[in-house]
């Protein structure tokens, strides 16, 4: 089996809130997770808001901070342990790894030009030494991201939420990077145009041989797009499997009440989500055991008391709960 390009061991990411030195609480928005992503895949991250899904991107860019358990980058040529990466390492890292972000609005600067926009990580890593070759590479990234070199030439305001999130994946790209993050990128864009860029993305994916790690709400979207999903909640996997795999057998009631969400065309299919009552709790005040049982509808005594560790049910198919074996013939 080859090494994978991404590997998280037990990570976790926990910021100190308390008001003083006296007084630590930690909270915990990303407990213990362990996930493997393969080189030239596309890895989805979905759950709901607030189950650390951003959390745990920034931490395998090193733009979180890890407080605990191990995060590695091995794309063959180099290795990193982001637990310790500083320095030279940590800047040859930023070369590697790249984020897109969600708000095609907010993330440009209205000051400078599409140019200046896609070269700046070019000029700020060193990646080009004369204006001439800092142009090429703009120009050819562009290309790829279907902007016309006229659009070169203006500010991001005159643009619409598509091409300003083209822009932003060309600047992501530019310096050349193995790893990519793309959080909640399609998000804020209508759906005509968010086919647009699911298939830019899976374009570029193919030609340049990336691996993206694409966190996303909507299932539809990472159906469409991605070939392994892992579900969060609260901080914690509580699912993962080959896309296919997962949407013709969920197996943790979390991921099952997801999916009964998707809308559907078909009216005979009206009723049938599944309600989650209560809201997701504070990582502050996490419950005991399952940190789903109390939300979830199949929730035993076992679930309040004891959490259920990442199972294997498949091929590639791991389970975080104690009674999915009960609930296999159980609707969604």
């Amino acid at each position: 089996m080859s090494t994978p390009l991404i590997k998280a061991d037990n990570l976790t990411v926990g910021y100190n809130i308390g008001k003083s030195l006296l007084s630590k609480q930690v909270l915990k928005a990303v407990n213990g997770v362990s996930l493997e992503i393969e080189k030239g895949s596309f890895f989805g991250l979905v759950g709901e808001s607030g189950s650390g899904k951003t959390t745990l991107g920034r931490a395998l860019l090193k733009a979180a901070p890890i407080t605990g358990g191990g995060a590695f980058y091995d794309d063959g040529e180099v290795r990193y342990d982001l637990t310790s990466l500083q320095g030279a390492q940590l800047k040859d890292y930023r070369k590697r790894a790249q984020l897109i972000f969600q708000d095609p609005y907010a993330a440009l600067s209205p000051r400078m030009t599409v140019r200046d926009i896609i070269a700046e990580p070019l000029e700020v890593m060193g990646l080009t030494k004369t204006r001439a070759e800092t142009d090429e590479r703009v120009r050819e990234i562009a290309a790829k991201c279907r902007l016309n070199l006229e659009h070169l030439r203006r500010f991001p305001h005159a643009f619409s939420g598509g091409q300003r999130q083209r822009i932003s994946i060309a600047r992501a790209l530019v310096s050349g990077p193995q790893f990519v993050v793309a959080d909640e990128s399609v998000a804020a864009l209508d759906v005509s145009i968010q086919a647009d860029v699911l298939n830019l993305l899976k374009q570029i994916q193919r030609d340049m041989g990336l691996t993206f790690l694409f966190i996303s709400h909507d299932l539809s979207v990472v159906a469409h797009t991605c070939d392994h999903v892992a579900v969060m909640y609260l901080g914690r996997l509580v699912e993962t499997a080959p896309t296919r795999k997962l949407f013709e057998a969920p197996r943790h009631p979390y991921t099952k009440a997801l999916f009964s969400a998707i809308p559907s065309l078909d009216p005979d299919d009206r009723g049938r989500a599944q309600k989650l009552t209560g809201e997701i709790p504070s990582p502050t005040n996490q419950p005991s055991g399952c940190k789903f049982h109390t939300r979830c509808p199949h929730a035993i005594d076992l679930c309040k008391s004891q959490e259920p560790t990442l199972e294997h049910v498949g091929d590639q198919h791991e389970v975080s709960c104690h009674r999915w074996r009960e609930l296999i013939e159980v609707p969604a």
